[in-house]
């Protein structure tokens, strides 16, 4: 009896605070998403226009964990199939907080767009049984500006 109660506790804690977390991070990503708009991204290998200035490497490094009724959703969702609606959004937000965080260096270098843009993703593992813990993207490529 206390481990179901135990359970229920650390899942309903889980929701409720990862729900929170989660909002306030997107909340946070799209701010940011528009001060930054001004950095162009283009996952093409050539420039789309010519361009005589300096280049740089930008890259965005991100580590977001699962929070524990991401893993019960997921565990439950697993045994009947289907998406997995709650990685679905972890992924999401990893992928464009990557996005942002290799903007921002851009921006920093002085860069003025960035293409040739790539995502790399990893899980990252816990536990005996190989259960994800967090997930990484790297967003790169290479970055120009106009002025030399």
């Amino acid at each position: 009896m206390f481990e179901v109660i135990t359970l229920l506790t650390l899942t309903v804690i889980g929701y409720i605070f990862g729900s929170l977390n989660e909002r306030r991070h997107f909340r946070s990503i799209l701010e940011r998403e528009e001060t930054l708009r001004g950095v162009s991204t283009f996952t093409t290998r050539i420039p789309p226009q010519p361009y005589s200035g300096a280049s740089h490497l930008a890259t965005g490094n991100v580590v977001i964990s699962i929070d524990y009724f991401k893993k019960i959703s997921a565990g439950l969702r697993s045994l009947v199939g289907g998406r997995v609606n709650a990685y679905e959004s972890l992924v999401e937000r990893a992928r464009r907080e990557a996005v942002l965080r290799m903007k921002a260096d851009a921006q920093r270098q002085g860069l003025d767009m960035i293409f040739n843009v790539k995502l790399e993703t990893a899980s990252i593992t816990k536990g005996a049984k190989g259960q994800i813990g967090a997930v990484e993207v790297l967003a790169y490529g290479t970055g120009l500006s106009r002025t030399p």
